[in-house]
């Protein structure tokens, strides 16, 4: 894990030293400490700067959660699960796991954009600070969670100097001519560069030198099309510092007029800037609250947008999180917006700070500042088309998770798994409009079964659940959405240790797919109660009811990375009863399959168990090369129980070679990966052998006093120590150990997959959906 998520600034920070210290001051005096003022005064941007600043005193990191994007109060626990990192399998509640990872830890949490949630963030924070005494929250807010102990520091806006430079930076980065900084001779100014910040973009089109739209207050104003050049252009230093006490020293209010001046001057818009406000003061200048001085400013900048930029700002508003061209394209395009304008207008909307832009793993993308959607949201709702244009956003999201599941078995699964990292916020919003409307009820089933892939594939086991539970509570009417929902709920619940949930699903799921002769979900169904009875040794049930779900994939032409992980698990049962044969049978061929598709989260599985059967072997080596490939594909995906599994297996390798020093570290560091997945080894005696065996060969070899100091070395290393230490993990040849001393039969381990999941795969083949249509 990355010791901080805070994101990297797009460009300089101007001003607020005296700010900085004081926060950072007050941060060494208090545990809790809450950053407030008006929407646009800084407070994020401060906040961060802060935060980073003082890395260095928090030796588990600096981690940032962002709940504004958020409306069901229940996700702020997994925001914060997010935000720190952690992937947990078992089916404690998120809370617990909160409560349990920062206990010992000495972390920074930053929590951003709490205001709307914040009956339901006090208590927790709260809580989080009286259970973890090495915890120190940094708040960000419009008012304060007023929890016991929380040091208040109101946010002012910037000062005349700092608002200027402030000013004249981001109309240089918007391409505006230079204008005079604050104390400099006349005529002087900043000079103007390649900014990479709000309102300039690499590769994004801007307003400098577009031609002037009909009606816009650029063209009333006479100013021709583009920015006028010369010294009368940019303005005096008495105008600059008017326009900026005008907008109260506002950060955002100035970016926002600072992505204008390209086409306007300072004087121009203080005459436009002034009309509003005296409609608004009744005259009284200087009357203006703060918050109205920035809304005045979004209103400025909304009547300065074009007619479709007004609209495409509105529509945008429906989007929770950062989102693509190709989203937008579709959302928001109609016959008012043509799709092929989009880009154009975002280009505008970019110019003049309205969107920021942004890298992400899954591609550029867009954010829109919450004051800025909000103020678009009122203008969408004034349209009376709210609800057309989330329905929108949720088909559009609910496409994107159905070709996610698809290309799961494919080459693209990397690219999967970033697309829905990126996609949460959405997939989120689009559950929960399913779930607020009744007659959307199988959609709600439709969505969260489809997002399996992102529940067990990448780590999302508990919020999974969370969405199962609430979609399947609704009686949809729709068969096939609600048979999958339940097949998906048996498969998480089984992976999360909680039996009796599991088998009341696939119980439930096999007998209406029975009644209404739905083959598919009952492979689904019987496929996932052989991977229960794997995980509780009961090993014929398993071979029995595995076999039989693998014959029905069989006649039914059903070939997707579900599939392969049957044969994974049956190659697992196989291996533990003592066909060796049998099950390197079975594990070829998937990797074989694997191969020809570019899947790579089934190939680890098939690795695992291929690393095992070369360890029976003595092919030491061979079982090393195979088990560090397995363990670096698990570590890519967040596939903690593939992850942990190879390194138990990769212990019994190492002491197998003679370093019996590097076993146990690798055995103590299995420990907090075991702790986040559930029950060690599942409680499964099978799967227990390989530790046990390698705890045994180690102790042996070292004694119990230096076995027990290198196992807790290997208990304080972090996930991310953890997994490269496994893929460096050194060799001793000084001491070898003959292979048939190191094999007892039968081995009971082979398995890995059996676990069945962490990683699931999607889509077939056939035209028939794969799991899509379980």
């Amino acid at each position: 894990m990355r010791r901080s998520n805070l994101p990297a600034e797009l460009n300089r920070f101007v001003g607020r030293t005296t700010e900085q210290a004081a926060l950072t001051a007050l941060l060494d005096a208090s545990r809790l400490v809450t950053v407030v003022g008006v929407g646009g005064v800084g407070k994020t941007r401060l906040a961060l700067r802060t935060a980073a600043g003082v890395q260095k005193r928090y030796s588990d990191g600096v981690r940032l959660a962002e709940l504004a994007p958020l409306r069901d109060p229940e996700l702020i626990e997994y925001a914060l699960v997010e935000a720190l990192d952690l992937t947990d399998h078992t089916p404690r509640p998120p809370r617990e796991v909160l409560v349990e990872h920062l206990a010992e830890r000495r972390t920074l949490l930053v929590v951003d954009g709490f205001e709307h949630l914040v009956e339901d963030c006090a208590p927790l924070v709260r809580e989080l600070l009286e259970h973890a005494p090495g915890l120190t929250v940094l708040a960000i807010g419009r008012r304060p969670l007023r929890v016991a102990g929380e040091a208040v520091f109101p946010l002012a806006p910037l000062g005349e100097e700092d608002a200027m430079t402030l000013l004249a930076e981001r109309a240089a980065e918007a391409g505006a001519p230079s204008l005079p900084a604050p104390g400099a001779e006349p005529g002087a100014g900043v000079e103007t560069g390649s900014g990479g910040g709000a309102g300039a973009f690499r590769g994004v089109p801007t307003l400098t030198g577009a031609p002037v739209h009909p009606g816009t207050a650029a063209a009333r104003s006479g100013v021709p099309g583009g920015p006028v050049a010369g010294p009368s252009r940019a303005g005096g230093r008495d105008a600059v510092r008017e326009l900026c006490r005008r907008l109260d020293g506002i950060p955002l209010a100035l970016e926002l007029a600072a992505g204008r001046l390209p086409l306007l001057s300072v004087e121009q818009m203080l005459y436009r800037l002034d009309d509003r406000f005296r409609l608004l003061t009744d005259g009284a200048r200087g009357a203006l609250p703060r918050h109205q001085t920035l809304r005045t400013a979004i209103g400025w900048s909304h009547e300065l947008c074009t007619p479709e930029e007004r609209l495409l700002w509105a529509r945008l508003s429906v989007f929770p999180g950062p989102f693509d061209l190709e989203a937008v394209e579709y959302v928001c395009g109609g016959p008012e917006l043509p799709p092929e304008r989009i880009l154009e207008l975002l280009g505008g909307l970019l110019a003049q700070s309205l969107l920021t832009r942004e890298d992400t793993p899954a591609g550029p993308a867009y954010r829109m500042l919450d004051t800025v959607s909000a103020y678009g949201a009122e203008w969408l709702a004034a349209l009376d088309d709210t609800e057309r244009m989330r329905r929108r956003h949720r088909d559009w999201y609910m496409g994107l998770a159905t070709w996610c599941e698809l290309e799961w078995f494919s080459p693209r699964q990397p690219e999967v798994a970033a697309l829905t990292e990126a996609a949460l916020p959405h997939l989120r919003a689009a559950l929960e409009l399913c779930l607020e409307l009744p007659e959307d009820a199988h959609l709600a089933q439709h969505l969260a079964g489809t997002l399996w892939f992102a529940w067990v594939g990448c780590g999302r086991l508990s919020e999974g659940r969370h969405w199962l539970d609430r979609a399947l509570a609704l009686e949809s009417g729709h068969e096939e959405a609600r048979l999958k929902a339940l097949w998906v709920l048996g498969y998480v619940t089984v992976l999360q240790g909680d039996g009796t949930a599991a088998v009341a699903a696939l119980h439930e799921c096999g007998e209406r797919a029975r009644s209404s002769r739905n083959a598919l979900a009952e492979a689904y169904a019987t496929h996932r109660m052989g991977c229960l009875a794997l995980l509780t040794d009961d090993i014929p049930r398993a071979e029995e009811l595995i076999g039989r779900a693998l014959e029905s994939y069989r006649e039914l032409g059903e070939l997707n990375s579900n599939v392969l992980m049957a044969q994974i698990e049956l190659a697992m049962a196989r291996a533990f009863r003592g066909d060796q044969e049998g099950a390197g049978a079975l594990s070829r061929e998937v990797r074989e399959v694997c191969e020809e598709r570019g899947e790579l989260w089934a190939r680890a599985y098939a690795l695992y168990v291929l690393g095992y059967l070369a360890w029976t072997r003595g092919a030491y080596g061979e079982a090393r090369e195979l088990l560090t490939e397995c363990v670096s594909i698990n570590d890519s995906f967040r596939d903690l129980v593939g992850l942990v599994l190879a390194i138990e297996l990769l212990a019994l390798v190492t002491v197998s070679e003679g370093d019996a020093e590097e076993a146990a570290v690798l055995q103590g560091a299995a420990v907090p990966v075991w702790d986040t997945v559930g029950v060690r080894l599942f409680g499964s005696e099978a799967f227990g052998v390989p530790r046990a065996l390698c705890e045994r060969q180690a102790s042996e070899a070292l004694g119990a006093e230096a076995y027990g100091a290198a196992f807790r070395a290997g208990q304080g290393l972090s996930p991310a120590e953890a997994v490269e230490r496994a893929l460096v993990a050194g060799r001793n040849p000084a001491v070898a150990v003959p292979a048939e001393e190191s094999a007892p039969r039968p081995f009971r381990t082979a398995g890995t997959a059996a676990v069945p999941g962490t990683r699931k795969p999607a889509g077939s083949p056939t035209g028939k959906g794969g799991e899509a249509a379980g």
